[in-house]
């Protein structure tokens, strides 16, 4: 029996499925879909940090994990922030 865990980001809804990308040091390595009831209540919106754990390549257990979320989403909106505050090129004033 081989488990493994991976840090999962939940991707998009399918109908009654959740798409949940995994993650390898940042990377996305593969994706697992699980029925959007298996989901925890909280890790219900897309960008939900989950920690999956897989065994023979079954999602076994999924642990929503708040902190990481609320950490990407602050990320996330930092580099929006900055993008937005670009100062114009100099082809913008012509």
């Amino acid at each position: 029996m081989t488990t493994k865990q991976f840090t999962g980001v939940l991707d998009r809804f399918e109908d009654d499925l959740a798409v949940i990308l995994l993650e390898e040091q940042g990377d996305v390595v593969d994706e697992v879909v699980v029925e959007r009831t298996d989901l925890p209540d909280e890790a219900a919106h897309p960008d939900a940090v989950l920690e999956v754990t897989l065994t023979d390549g079954d999602v076994t257990e999924l642990v929503y994990d708040a902190a990481a979320t609320a950490n990407r989403k602050e990320r996330a909106q930092s580099r929006f922030d900055q993008l937005a505050e670009r100062p114009p090129n100099n082809d913008e004033d012509a």
